[in-house]
């Protein structure tokens, strides 16, 4: 079944707009209290970034739950991934997230997690979806449930994030430079670095509700670029609003996306005997990567974009480790989804157990030149046409003159009215032309089909 209120990541929309007002929010947590609680007793925790509008978000969620009969924790501001450790280690229900992640403090989201820590599977979501398109109740007074605060919920995470690398491992003598992007990592990354031995000079720490992912995090990596220089920093570490995205920067201000990341984890878990099979990627993951890890005798495999998708092929395969460019990467050994903070500190226990630098624990992965062009949808659909004889022969001539060495891939966006082209090969300006080639017969049969001639040839 087509969800009717859940994306891929949870709810998520501007504040005040659509799904992300205090009404909608307040049913929203009843009908998660009426498919989650598990009778009396049953316990949510709730987490949020720094967004002026949590409090308001955070209190809809309260009454509905409540309402429901479902006792509540809350944890304050807290990193999406903490949020989900929280779940399991406090043998809770579900976990509740308010966030929009990289997105900026006018939008907001709200997403779930299961007692196991883990994003929740398409069927309970149907199954308060079902709930929500029920009139509202609330449960007798005496079944009422009760709200409780976590004070010590940012102290267990740190705790538990130092617990993914040897406790007697130090980085005394690294200077890092940490970004938490004025979001929900402010209070509790830089503490983890610095207790680990590192000299930490934290930058966008000070959020002030409105400030989130404003000019710095990982979407702004020019602002951490710019630190790491003027303080000479051995490297740089982003995070995004809610801590579950991580990009880092070298000594030489050079940026390591996610893909980076997860070829130096890849290499260092199978140096070390421990990668326990293949790595899992996305449609969006460079080709350049899946060359450089199959070279070293590494799988990869490929999923849609989303860290959700990720961990479902991740536990089919039984394999720990996976990501995407975005710089969501789960370390399924460690912990049940993705983590900027955990993940950071996987590859400063590389750089310490080999000695070796950043910029250099990259090397044999040469990323190659992608190429995305957007294509803007008429009165076609896009399955129709990407279907249409003409657009897969300019596909098949592109992957020909290609000759295995790239990539093409045409997907529909999630959230526009368009076709997304991307051509990855070794060659800039052979990639540029052959994508140029698709476009041209996409936009062709648009306007053939405006004039009303049909496209659809199989």
């Amino acid at each position: 079944m087509k969800r009717k209120y859940f994306g891929t990541d949870g709810i998520r929309g501007r504040v005040g707009e659509g799904k992300i007002t205090p009404e909608f929010v307040m049913r929203l947590g009843w009908a998660a209290g009426r498919v989650l609680g598990k009778g009396s007793g049953s316990k949510v925790l709730i987490g949020k970034d720094t967004r002026i509008s949590g409090y308001l978000l955070e209190s809809a969620l309260e009454a509905g739950l409540v309402a429901a009969g479902v006792d509540i924790h809350l944890l304050g501001p807290m990193p999406t991934p903490g949020i989900a450790y929280l779940t399991r280690t406090l043998h809770a229900q579900a976990g509740i997230v308010i966030s929009a992640s990289h997105n900026p403090h006018c939008d907001n989201g709200i997403k779930f997690f299961s007692s196991e820590g883990k994003k929740l599977p398409d069927e309970v979501e149907l199954a308060i979806e079902r709930e929500l398109d029920k009139p509202m109740t609330t449960v007798e007074s005496e079944r009422l449930g009760k709200a409780y605060r976590v004070s010590d919920a940012a102290g267990r995470y740190i705790e538990f994030c130092k617990s993914t690398i040897p406790w007697t491992m130090s980085f005394q003598g690294m200077k890092i430079v940490v970004d938490c992007a004025h979001g929900a990592t402010y209070h509790i990354a830089p503490h983890v670095f610095r207790e680990v031995g590192a000299e930490v000079i934290a930058i966008g720490a000070e959020p002030d509700g409105l400030n989130i992912n404003a000019g710095f995090g990982s979407t702004h990596i020019e602002t951490l670029q710019k630190a790491v220089l003027a303080e000479q920093a051995d490297l740089g570490i982003a995070l995004d609003g809610d801590g579950d995205r991580l990009i880092m920067v070298d000594v030489n201000g050079a940026v390591l996306d996610g893909d980076d990341i997860l070829y130096i984890i890849a290499c260092s878990r199978l140096r070390r005997g421990v990668l326990n099979g293949g790595v899992v990627g996305t449609k969006m993951t460079n080709f350049g990567l899946e060359r450089a890890l199959n070279e070293h005798g590494i799988d990869l495999v490929r999923t849609d974009v989303g860290d959700r998708y990720i961990l479902e092929r991740l536990e089919i395969e039984r394999w720990c480790l996976g990501g995407e460019p975005s710089g969501h990467i789960i370390c399924l050994d460690r912990t049940t989804t993705g983590d900027g903070i955990i993940s950071a500190l996987q590859v400063l226990a590389e750089i310490n157990k080999s000695g070796v630098a950043l910029h250099e624990l990259r090397e044999g992965y040469q990323k190659y030149p992608q190429i995305t062009r957007n294509v803007k949808l008429g009165s076609i659909p896009a399955a129709e046409l990407m279907a249409a004889a003409p657009v897969r022969q300019a596909v098949v001539e592109a992957e020909t003159a290609l000759a295995g060495s790239g990539r093409v891939l045409l997907r529909p966006s999630g959230t526009e009215p368009l076709i997304r082209v991307t051509l990855e090969g070794p060659d800039d300006a052979q990639i540029q032309g052959l994508s140029q080639q698709i476009v041209d017969v996409l936009e062709r049969l648009m306007s053939e089909s405006a004039g009303g001639r049909s496209v659809v040839s199989f």
